[in-house]
This record gives C-alpha cells, sequence and structure tokens, in this order.
C-alpha cells in the first residue's frame, strides 16, 4: 500500500492507494471518499469482545470498516477534527495511542485495549489505553499538528496530558502533579504526564478539553430567553 497525507497540518487528509486485494482497516465514518471497486464490509473487528473493549474502554467505535480493492484504486480518509495526520509502521513492536486519535490500520495490525494502571485514570485519560501492535501502517489524527519528540533512554519529558497522542512501548510514563498544590490547582496545567525514554513520544498543539472549556461559557443556553442563538442548551 502507497499513500500521501495531503493539506497538512491543518486539514490532513489520507489518500491510502490499494492494489487488487489489499485491505484497510479505519474508523466508522472516517472516509471521505474512494475510486470505483473499493469494497466496504463493516464489522466488529477482533469479535464482540474486542469491540465492547475498545467501545467502553478505549472510546472507540463499536464497528469498523474495512476498504478492500476489488481492481486497484483509492479511499481517502480524515479525522473528525482539524489537525494532522502522521503514518507510523508497527514492526512486530507496540505503540499506544490516546482515545480518539486511531483512523486507520493495516489488516495486520491488532487494535486492543490495555489496562493503563490508576496513574492513567489522574491523568484525564481514562484507565484505558489503545494498543497497537503486530506488522503494518497506521494512521493517527491530532487536534492541531504533530511534534514528534524522541528520547534517548533515561531521558525525560514532560507533556500536559491533554496534548498526548501516542508512543511507543519501550518509553516508560508516569502522572503526577505540574507543581506544588498551588500550582496544580491555579496554574491551569493541572496534572502532566513524565515520559522517560528509550523511544519516541507525538505530541498534538492543541487540546480538545481545553478548547472545550473555552467554548463552553460561550455558547448560549435557554437562560438567555431567546436573545442569543435562539435560546437552545447545549451539554457537554
Amino acid at each position: 500500500m502507497e499513500y500521501d497525507i495531503d493539506h497538512r497540518p491543518s486539514y490532513a487528509l489520507i489518500t491510502a492507494e490499494l492494489n487488487q486485494g489489499d485491505s484497510l482497516v479505519s474508523e466508522a465514518g472516517a472516509m471521505v471518499s474512494h475510486t470505483d471497486g473499493i469494497e466496504i464490509e463493516t464489522s466488529a473487528d477482533g469479535g464482540m469482545l474486542s469491540s465492547l473493549k475498545r467501545k467502553a474502554f478505549g472510546g472507540e467505535s463499536f464497528f469498523m470498516n474495512t476498504f478492500t480493492a476489488e481492481r486497484p484504486g483509492h479511499v481517502t480518509l480524515a479525522p473528525p477534527l482539524p489537525g494532522d495526520v502522521i503514518q507510523y509502521g508497527l514492526n512486530q513492536n507496540t505503540l499506544y495511542v490516546q482515545s480518539g486519535s486511531f483512523v486507520a490500520a493495516e489488516p495486520n495490525v491488532d487494535i486492543d485495549t490495555e489496562f493503563g494502571g490508576g496513574k492513567t485514570f489522574f491523568g484525564g485519560e481514562g484507565l484505558f489505553l489503545l494498543k497497537l501492535t503486530g506488522a503494518g501502517s497506521t494512521f493517527l489524527s491530532s487536534y492541531g499538528a504533530i511534534e514528534a519528540k524522541e528520547l534517548e533512554p533515561g531521558e525525560s519529558y514532560i507533556v500536559d496530558t491533554g496534548h498526548i497522542v501516542a508512543f511507543e512501548g519501550t518509553t516508560d510514563f508516569d502522572v503526577r502533579k505540574v507543581g506544588g498544590l498551588k500550582s496544580t490547582l491555579f496554574s491551569g496545567e493541572g496534572l502532566v504526564c513524565e515520559f522517560t525514554g528509550p523511544g519516541t513520544v507525538w505530541l498534538q498543539t492543541r487540546s480538545p478539553d481545553a478548547f472545550i472549556s473555552w467554548l463552553a461559557p460561550n455558547l448560549p443556553s435557554g437562560d438567555d430567553g431567546g436573545g442569543r442563538g435562539g435560546g437552545f442548551d447545549i451539554n457537554f
């Protein structure tokens, strides 16, 4: 499979060129377009139990779409949020991905969820991470641009939990406070994740949670009596 990623870093679009018999598995709703001769099969990838785990714990879709080329063609895919997309080639190693960043992968990539321990709960990212293993290309998305940070053995790097996209399985991590109690409560940073190499960590330059926190107070509500935006309620 060959691919292009266009319109980076704000509105990335994946174009995957499939030879006859090639397949690509994607999140439900990621498809933008495809050429004639591309068959789509929707299924609970990995079985009912794995799909339930991804939906309930990993924040991903219950169903996955598999695109298979009956003759050479292409399929285009895009994430739901404006931002970047990267390709990562798995080679019998492990990649951990935050909820919502997985877009697509080749069929030989196994997509599962793994319990991350209590430290991920306190990090605001939930108790489970998506765990990708096997061999093949996978495509990951961000909100904003993506920045890669390569860590040497023993090198540490600190990232706000809302800006994490993915990290390699060789990388250790721990969640802690940004500073003292005052900094944790009033700095606006809350908790951070400290990664220790070797391995690569991918960051996103914007945080969906931060955007929602900014947006929610500015949305019209029923209390406006119809004065702003028709007086409707939007709840998060």
